[in-house]
C-alpha cells in the first residue's frame, strides 16, 4: 500500500474526496492510504468469512446484519478503515451512509504487506470503538485466526486454527474453519 499525497485530513473531507478517486483508500491518522489489489485467496477469505457471518447471524435470528467490505469504521476524526467483512446489530443506517457507526463485529485478512498495519494500528483503532466486540485476524493462507475479544476493560486474543468460534456479544456461533474461504 502506498500513501497519496495530497490527503485531507479529517473523516468528512476525506469521504468526500475518496468519492472522486480510482481505486480504493482508507484513512489513517489524517494520511490516504491506497488499498492494494487483492490475490484471490484474499478475495476467498473475505467472502468465506462474510458468508459465515451472513449464515450465523441468520441461523441466531438477531436483529443484526452482516456486510462485505465497502462499508467503512469510523475510528476516530483522522482515522477510518474499511474492514474485510463486518456485522452491526440494531437500526440499519440510512442508504446513503459511507460508515457503520457502531459494528460489534469486524474482519480483516492479511495479504502481503498488511500484517503490520492489522496488528498494530488497526487492533488499536478498531479496540478504541466501544462497541466492537470482537476483532478477527484472517491469516487464509495458513488457515490461522486471531481473536480480539473485549472482555470488560481488557481485550483477550485467542489463536485458533479451527472448530467452534462463540461471538458473544452478539450471540453467534460459527465454524473458524468457513472464515478462510474454502479447502486449503
Amino acid at each position: 500500500m502506498a500513501d497519496v499525497a495530497p490527503a485531507p485530513t479529517t473523516v468528512d473531507a476525506f469521504l468526500a474526496w475518496a468519492a472522486d478517486q480510482p481505486g480504493r483508500y482508507e484513512l489513517e491518522d489524517g494520511r490516504a492510504v491506497a488499498v492494494a489489489p487483492e490475490r484471490l485467496g484474499h478475495v476467498l477469505a473475505k467472502t468465506g468469512s462474510f458468508d459465515a457471518l451472513a449464515a450465523a447471524v441468520a441461523a441466531a435470528g438477531l436483529p443484526c446484519r452482516a456486510l462485505p467490505d465497502g462499508a467503512a469504521v469510523r475510528i476516530d476524526a483522522r482515522t477510518l478503515y474499511e474492514p474485510d467483512a463486518l456485522v452491526f446489530c440494531g437500526d440499519s443506517p440510512a442508504r446513503d451512509a459511507r460508515a457503520i457507526v457502531a459494528p460489534v463485529i469486524v474482519v480483516e485478512v492479511v495479504s502481503p504487506g498488511t500484517g503490520r498495519r492489522d496488528h498494530h494500528e488497526k487492533l488499536i483503532g478498531y479496540s478504541s470503538v466501544p462497541g466492537i466486540e470482537h476483532y478477527l485476524i484472517v491469516y487464509a493462507e495458513t488457515r490461522v485466526l486471531v481473536h480480539h475479544a473485549r472482555r470488560g476493560g481488557e481485550i483477550a486474543t485467542h489463536i485458533l486454527h479451527g472448530g467452534l468460534l462463540r461471538l458473544d456479544p452478539p450471540g453467534l456461533d460459527l465454524a473458524v474453519e468457513d472464515l478462510f474461504g474454502g479447502p486449503a
